[in-house]
C-alpha cells in the first residue's frame, strides 16, 4: 500500500469535510432542532449518497460508464433548488412562532438528497478521487481501502459538529446555529444554482 498516497488522501478529504457545505449545515440545523437521532439519520444518508458517488466514480474509472458534463450541470441544478427547498423551509420554521415545534428537517432521505447533490463531493469524486486510486496495485482494493476512509471520516467529522452542537450550545444559541446553517445552505443553493444554470447556458 502507498502509505504517502492514503495520508494525501486523508488529508484531502479531512479539509473537505470540515469546510461547511451543504451537508454540515443541514446536518447541523437538524441536531439543534431534532437532536442526536435526526441528525445521525441524516449522516446514514449523506454516507449513502457518498457510497453512491463513489461506485459512480469506479464506474467511470473502469470505462463502463461515462457522464456528460452537461448532465452533471442539470444534475447539479436540480440539486441545488432542492437544497434550496429545504433551507427555505427550515429558515421559515427557525424564524417563526412556532420555531420549537417539531418540522421535517433532516432524516435519512433529505440527508441522501443533499449529499448527492453536494457539489463539494460531485466535484471530489469526478476529478479528485481518480487521482488516488493507485494506493494498492489491484483496483478492486483500492475502491475499497478508499471508501472506508471515506465513510470513517464523513462519520467522525460530522458526529463532531453534532456533539459540538448539543453539548456545547445552550438551548437559545441551538436556535441561532439553527437558523444560521439554514441561511448558509440557502445563500449555497443559490450560489449553486447560479453556477449550474450559467454553464448550461454558456
Amino acid at each position: 500500500m502507498n502509505l504517502s498516497l492514503l495520508l494525501a488522501y486523508m488529508l484531502a478529504i479531512l479539509l473537505l469535510l470540515m469546510t461547511p457545505g451543504p451537508v454540515v449545515a443541514l446536518v447541523t440545523g437538524t441536531a439543534a432542532r431534532h437532536g442526536y437521532r435526526r441528525a445521525f439519520a441524516t449522516v446514514v444518508g449523506t454516507n449513502a449518497a457518498s457510497l453512491v458517488l463513489i461506485a459512480l466514480a469506479a464506474l467511470m474509472l473502469t470505462g463502463l460508464v461515462s457522464i456528460n458534463p452537461r448532465s452533471l450541470q442539470v444534475a447539479g441544478l436540480l440539486g441545488s433548488l432542492f437544497i434550496g427547498v429545504i433551507a427555505w423551509q427550515g429558515l421559515r420554521a427557525a424564524t417563526s412562532a412556532i420555531a420549537h415545534r417539531p418540522a421535517a428537517q433532516g432524516g435519512l432521505l433529505k440527508g441522501f438528497v443533499v449529499g448527492i447533490s453536494n457539489p463539494k463531493d460531485i466535484l471530489f469524486f469526478a476529478a479528485l478521487f481518480p487521482q488516488f486510486i493507485a494506493i494498492t496495485p489491484d483496483l478492486s482494493s483500492s475502491l475499497i481501502t478508499l471508501a472506508l476512509v471515506w465513510m470513517a471520516f464523513d462519520f467522525a467529522v460530522l458526529a463532531f459538529y453534532i456533539i459540538t452542537v448539543k453539548r456545547w450550545l445552550p438551548g437559545a444559541q441551538q436556535l441561532r446555529m439553527e437558523r444560521v446553517s439554514m441561511l448558509i445552505l440557502l445563500l449555497i443553493a443559490l450560489a449553486g444554482a447560479f453556477y449550474n444554470l450559467r454553464q448550461l447556458l454558456l
